[in-house]
């Protein structure tokens, strides 16, 4: 980390080295306590650092950020922050529908990665046209109501499953 043995590096780090079937892998973190952050929890960090080109893809494909539709300077930037805005929400929205909801009555109680965004973007649509019938008032018990129809909660794949299986096996392994 520094340049010679006479120049340490100024600020301490950690290293962690995970085992992952036949590799090894190796995360630094300046967090030196590790009762404050978990060897685990460094590598989950470092697995979910993609998450910020997740919400890049889908606000270009989803939300329609990939078209630029004014050429002035001010309406690109009000289309940017508006498509973050809508972002933002949506993210919230799924949130709301991931937890618990006591006023709902049915408890989803999913990890959000496990809450396809897309599917709820695509569910508002369903959920205005319930609201112009007045069939609905709320969006949140709207959704998670009709979670299996409109697919929100995402399929654990073979593949998924064989991995937390696996890492699981690991971090017992290491206690």
């Amino acid at each position: 980390m520094g340049e010679y043995r006479s120049n340490p590096c100024q600020h301490p780090v950690r290293l962690v080295s995970v085992l992952w079937g036949s590799t090894w892998y190796y995360y630094l973190t300046n967090v030196l306590d590790p009762q404050i952050l978990s060897a685990q929890h460094v590598c989950e960090l470092y697995r979910r650092r993609w998450r910020v080109e997740d919400a890049f893809l889908l606000t270009k494909r989803l939300l329609g950020l990939a078209y630029i539709w004014v050429g002035d300077n001010n309406g690109v930037q009000i289309q940017i922050f508006a498509t973050w805005i809508f972002y933002a929400v949506l993210n919230q929205l799924c949130i709301d529908i991931a937890l618990a909801q006591p006023a709902v009555g049915i408890a989803l109680s999913q990890p959000l990665d496990r809450i396809s965004t897309e599917m709820v973007f695509r569910g508002l649509y369903h959920f205005s046209q319930a609201v112009l019938r007045s069939d609905a008032s709320e969006v949140v018990p709207y959704l998670v109501e009709r979670q299996k129809l409109f697919g929100l909660v995402k399929t654990r794949r073979k593949r998924h499953r064989e991995i937390d299986a696996y890492t699981q096996q690991i971090w017992a392994l290491s206690s």
